[in-house]
């Protein structure tokens, strides 16, 4: 969240449309395409909370409100 506040929502957006380019390429292994989505599945987040709080909800509400979908979602 810190990166998004400090700089540009657009940076996040370009990484996202980056590995999900670079998830294309034929050689690499299951465990970077792991590493990857990962990391898509943070940014996404990090969209998520970013858009969440310029709707007015409260920074930590916000990022706990996620947390809570993400744990929820592993739990099922």
């Amino acid at each position: 969240m810190q990166f998004i506040e400090e700089n540009d929502e657009d940076w996040v957006v370009e990484t996202i449309e980056l590995l999900e380019s670079m998830t294309e390429i034929s050689s690499l292994k299951d465990e970077e395409l792991d590493v990857m989505g990962e990391l898509l599945s943070n940014l996404y987040g990090t969209l998520e909370v970013n858009q969440m709080i310029k709707d007015g909800t409260d920074k930590k509400e916000a990022m706990n409100a996620f947390m809570k979908r993400v744990v929820g979602s592993i739990d099922k």
